[in-house]
């Protein structure tokens, strides 16, 4: 399964493909890269290898790993910091989303004088950066989930807001990406659940997402057919690397896809995990049948194209919405947000006026209310489906 694909990201795809990690870093004339990780992933085995492999090959890499489950401005703020004081010339974003996330935007960074909140993804704010000063990015996922090595942006939260923000600019995408499932063969199941649900709920909400953009809807489809025929064994058996290959170019077609849209499954996650530290793509499987069949009406005849392609038995929308159940069921995920946040610490008020300004609220297949919002977090903790 070994290859290169150029898509138009340069992915250099397969097993053991992170022994070519200073190969890409030669390429792009890194000589000082600083590598981007979390706490956990940094004392890994993994990470060591990786570390020591490239200083052996003369690459004066300095290691960055505070990165939280749900990033921060923080966290950008020190890697930029270490960035500058070490002289570094190009960003190793390694790890879940959160890692890589964060790599992108210190890259980002590390040429702006604005602060990055100025770059948050609305309207054309984004031409307000000096492009000149984008440092150069690799980007080595080890999940299957949030597909950032091939987006254009990275979420990171405003501490002073509680804001989840999306930062955008043309030029996050990574300029090589590595995927090799053998980087994620001891990821626990439950995180090889939650990550995996997030990648089908990218390839869902860009194929239901309005407008025309088959090309996006394409990469979707063929994201949830491969979700579909290898998250569970993935789930069930981690040491699959079929299993955990195709995992990796789902994640990465869903962030593909979704650059056509996403929908009110992200809008409402996205506030829950500023504000509950709830893992995204926890949230996104949670919120997922209750945005579908909120949106029901206007999105039934696609719905029922995915049933073709997926081949399941019957091909109608409740065939989908139990599908998704029954997915989540096999995962061992739960169907209520109350399930995994307190009633006391659930402000309904201010999650739904932060759902209706998210920007992921824009390409709902339905136009969106604060109270819609409202209700449709309200069924998410009672577990009632929409009729």
């Amino acid at each position: 399964m070994n290859s290169n694909w150029n898509y138009p990201t340069t992915m250099w795809v397969g097993k053991d493909r992170i022994k070519d990690l200073c190969i890409a870093c030669k390429t792009l004339n890194i000589n000082k890269p600083l590598f981007v990780t979390d706490s956990s992933l940094a004392k890994s085995k993994i990470v060591i290898n990786v570390l020591n492999n490239l200083k052996e090959n003369g690459i004066l890499v300095e290691l960055y790993s505070n990165v939280v489950g749900n990033p921060t401005g923080t966290n950008v703020n020190e890697g930029v910091d270490s960035y500058k004081k070490n002289n570094c010339d190009g960003v190793i974003a390694f790890g879940g989303g959160s890692g890589l996330d964060v790599g992108k935007a210190i890259a980002f960074m590390s040429g702006q004088t604005l602060p990055i909140w100025d770059f948050e993804d609305i309207g054309d704010n984004w031409v307000k950066a000096n492009s000149d000063k984008i440092a150069p990015i690799i980007a080595v996922p080890t999940t299957a989930g949030t597909g950032s090595e091939t987006g254009r942006a990275s979420v990171i939260i405003n501490e002073e807001t509680g804001i989840k923000n999306i930062i955008f600019h043309p030029k996050f995408l990574p300029s090589i990406v590595i995927l090799d499932p053998i980087l994620t063969v001891s990821l626990p199941a439950k995180i090889t659940a939650a990550t995996g649900m997030d990648a089908l709920a990218h390839n869902l909400e860009a194929y239901c997402a309005p407008g025309y953009h088959p090309m996006a809807d394409g990469i979707a489809l063929e994201g949830m057919k491969l979700i579909n025929d290898w998250l569970l064994e993935a789930f069930n058996n981690g040491s699959n690397i079929e299993a955990r290959m195709n995992m990796l170019t789902a994640a990465s077609m869903g962030s593909t896809a979704f650059q056509k849209g996403l929908g009110a499954i992200h809008s409402l996650s996205h506030p829950v995990n500023a504000l509950n530290n709830i893992h995204h793509g926890l949230s996104n499987a949670i919120f997922m049948p209750y945005v579908l069949t909120f949106n029901k009406d206007v999105i039934e005849k696609k719905i029922i194209k995915i049933c073709d392609y997926l081949e399941l038995k019957d091909r109608s929308f409740d065939r989908f919405v139990n599908w998704v159940l029954d997915l989540r069921k096999k995962l061992d995920m739960p169907h209520k947000l109350s399930e995994v946040i307190d009633v006391k610490d659930f402000d309904i008020n201010r999650l739904s006026k932060m759902a209706l300004a998210d920007p992921s609220t824009i390409g709902n297949p339905k136009k969106l209310t604060e109270n819609d919002m409202r209700i449709m977090y309200q069924h998410s903790m009672t577990g009632e489906l929409f009729k």
